[in-house]
C-alpha cells in the first residue's frame, strides 16, 4: 500500500511540475483579503476570513446568530473557501470572491457585531484550547519540520491543514471547518 502512495505522490509531482501550468498562489495570500466590514488594524487583529469565521461561532445563541435561510447561502461558500485554503491552488480572485459573497450573506448587525469583538489570535488560540485543538508552533522547537526535506515538510504541513508561511493554518483551518460543522447543523 505504501508503495502505491509513493508511486501516485512521486507521478503528482513529476506531473505537476512538467504542467507549467499557472504558479499557485503565495501561501499567505487567503489573509490579504480587505475586508469593507472589518477591521484588521488594531494590535494581533486575525485577518478577515478568521474573523468571519470565529465571528459566526461566537454570535451563536446571540440575536445576531447565523439564520437557517443564511447557513442554506453560506454553507458552500464556506465548503469552497476551505477547499482553496487546503489546495493552496485558488488563485487570490477567487477567494476574495468567495469571502465577500460570505460578507453579502451576512446582515450589516451580523457584521458590526463581529467587528465590535475584535478577534485576535489570543481569541483564536483561546477557541483552540477550549476546542481541543493543538497549534503547531513552526518556531523551529523539536518536532515541528527541522531536519525534514521539503517534501516530507510540505506533506506534514498539507496533513496539519497548514500552508508554508501561514500563522495559525491548522487553527484556520479546524475553525473553518467548525464554522461548517455549525452552518451544517442549521440546515437540517
Amino acid at each position: 500500500m505504501h508503495r502505491i502512495t509513493l508511486i501516485t505522490l512521486t507521478l503528482t509531482l513529476v506531473l505537476a511540475a512538467c504542467s507549467g501550468g499557472a504558479t499557485p498562489a503565495p501561501a499567505s495570500a487567503p489573509d490579504t483579503y480587505v475586508s469593507p466590514n472589518l477591521d484588521t488594524s488594531y494590535e494581533d487583529a486575525l485577518a478577515a476570513r478568521n474573523q468571519l469565521a470565529l465571528g459566526t461561532l461566537e454570535l451563536d445563541g446571540t440575536p445576531n446568530a447565523v439564520t437557517p435561510e443564511q447557513a442554506a447561502a453560506l454553507l458552500p461558500l464556506w465548503q469552497a473557501l476551505l477547499s482553496t485554503q487546503k489546495s493552496g491552488a485558488a488563485a487570490q480572485a477567487e477567494v476574495n470572491a468567495l469571502l465577500s459573497q460570505i460578507e453579502g450573506a451576512r446582515t450589516a448587525e451580523q457584521l458590526a457585531a463581529i467587528r465590535a469583538m475584535q478577534l485576535t489570535q489570543t481569541d483564536l488560540q483561546d477557541w483552540a484550547a477550549a476546542n481541543g485543538i493543538t497549534l503547531g508552533s513552526g518556531n523551529g522547537q523539536p518536532g515541528s519540520g527541522q531536519g525534514l526535506s521539503p517534501e516530507a515538510r510540505a506533506t506534514r504541513q498539507a496533513e496539519e491543514g497548514r500552508t508554508p508561511g501561514s500563522a495559525g493554518g491548522g487553527a484556520s483551518t479546524a475553525m473553518l471547518e467548525a464554522a461548517i460543522t455549525y452552518l451544517e447543523s442549521l440546515n437540517g
